[in-house]
């Protein structure tokens, strides 16, 4: 008799390391987040000790849910450890984008971009602000593009009306920036969001 196959699970393979870019502050929001998972565990052991002491465990829904809690903390606490460990953090000042050389897409640029479908040869237009890890906010025809995004990838060093022809997730695309300027100081009050921890998807 053939022994029984092996189940095949396939799992995403982790990203691989890379240099993010983050707003002054993100490193002690990620150490704060991961000192206050740790306290939310500590506080669920005690519920469960708690409930796990009320009798019968089949029927117990206490200590079920402080027991689902806790693994859900745990595997929130690994995906942050690993998040941060794998990948190099760079604190940069939004302040300095206003003033930064236009000759080039760069980080804290804000820019006319126009996108035409490789397939279609539809073209979209967007204004994007080259931003740090994280910022989606959008204001007044503006966008933030987190600069390690696979568009923002691809855009950054381009310069003016120079057509780029480039492989996106989407699809092939070609790519013109169209203009390149810095921002304002009341456009980056209006798109820069408080700093926050990650998010990660659930499993």
């Amino acid at each position: 008799m053939a022994p029984p196959r092996r189940k095949h699970i396939f799992r995403i393979p982790a990203p691989a390391p890379a240099t993010i870019y983050v707003r002054a502050g993100f490193n002690r929001v990620l150490a704060e987040e991961f000192a206050a998972l740790k306290v939310k565990r500590a506080e669920l052991v005690v519920d469960k000790v708690e409930a796990h002491s009320q009798g019968d465990l089949r029927e117990n829904f206490g200590f079920k849910a402080a027991k689902d809690a806790i693994r859900a903390v745990d595997r929130k606490m690994d995906e942050l450890d690993r998040f941060y460990r794998r990948n190099t953090f760079v604190e940069v000042d939004p302040t300095g984008w206003l003033t930064k050389p236009t000759d080039t897409l760069l980080l804290g640029h804000v820019a006319v971009i126009e996108k035409e479908d490789a397939g279609t040869n539809r073209k979209h237009r967007f204004t994007f602000l080259v931003a740090t890890y994280g910022e989606t906010g959008s204001d007044s025809g503006i966008e933030c593009l987190p600069h390690n995004s696979p568009l923002a990838t691809a855009l950054l060093g381009l310069t003016v009306d120079k057509p780029t022809k480039v492989k996106l997730p989407a699809g092939a695309a070609i790519l013109t920036v169209r203009s390149i300027r810095n921002p304002t100081q009341p456009e980056l009050d209006r798109l820069l969001a408080p700093i926050k921890p990650p998010e990660f998807a659930e499993e």
